[in-house]
């Protein structure tokens, strides 16, 4: 069953919230009876995705809330707070989901590497800042989801802007759970969701197919709240490719490679390629 904050007349906040993960979480909330409020940059989606929560939601289309918002923008997300708790009272569930991947190079424009740390990790803090204070005051019990990277933990080679952004994210959301459960009264929860290979726009790179390895964004929606209901912190998503188990032996590793002194991202040094497909096969 879901977890009891996400139930009939709550209030949940998504950004990037307008197509992929956050449009399928979106659903997933105003069918459960949820007023629900999308915030994103494309007017032309913010539109479609209105015409289908207003559809999926018990109370249409006054349940539901389109924001067009720069997430990098500390002021444009405190208004975004404000906006909501007029609109419907406050907000019990925030999930900052907001995210690009243009690619990136370590010594690539500073623009692109401003605008990736903007979006991914600045996002998540200004989120969090604008709209945790009021969540905490209300003494309701809540939830922040915060959408990771299994990237920001093994942090493979070729996108090293990508790569820091959803590191600091995973640290980010860490440091607030640590704060959140030391605060006294608040009923508010932190969780980091660890999305596998999800097929979304912003992995879809010309595809229109689905590849087989990968999960949809409604299939990732569904294992987030299984994990929500039994009190996961680290919401590691597996998909079609890669099971939990493989995930944990390359988690295990990326950590070991400061425990044992190996080169950075030794998975991925000619030295220790056999050492690694051994280590994951559990030898």
């Amino acid at each position: 069953m879901p977890h009891p904050v996400i139930s009939a007349n709550h209030v949940a906040v998504i950004t990037g919230g307008a197509s992929g993960i956050g449009l399928a979480a979106a659903l997933r909330f105003a069918q459960a009876g949820m007023k629900v409020c999308i915030a994103d940059l494309d007017d032309d989606r913010l539109k479609d995705a209105a015409t289908k929560l207003s559809s999926a939601a018990p109370g249409g289309a006054d349940d539901i809330m389109t924001a067009a918002v720069d997430v990098s923008r500390a002021d444009a997300v405190a208004s975004l707070e404000a906006a909501v708790a007029k609109k419907f009272g406050g907000t019990d569930i925030l999930m900052n989901n907001a995210g690009i991947q243009p690619g990136s190079a370590m010594f690539g424009p500073a623009d692109n590497w401003q605008r990736i740390l903007g979006v991914n990790l600045w996002g998540v803090i200004n989120g969090t800042q604008a709209f945790a204070p009021n969540m905490i005051k209300r003494g309701r019990p809540g939830l922040i989801i915060n959408t990771g990277s299994k990237q920001g933990i093994t942090t493979p080679p070729g996108d090293p802007a990508y790569n820091v952004s959803k590191a600091g994210v995973k640290a980010f959301t860490e440091a607030l759970q640590h704060e959140l459960r030391n605060t006294a009264g608040c009923k508010i929860s932190a969780h980091l969701l660890i999305p596998g290979f999800v097929f979304t726009g912003l992995t879809a790179r010309g595809r229109t197919e689905k590849p087989a390895g990968a999960w949809t964004a409604e299939q990732t929606i569904d294992f987030m709240i299984e994990r929500l209901d039994a009190g996961d912190f680290y919401i590691l998503c597996p998909d079609n490719d890669v099971p939990r188990a493989l995930d944990e032996r390359r988690i295990l590793w990326a950590a070991g490679d400061i425990v044992e002194n190996r080169p950075p991202l030794s998975r991925w040094h000619p030295d220790y390629g056999d050492a690694f497909a051994a280590f994951v096969k559990g030898r």
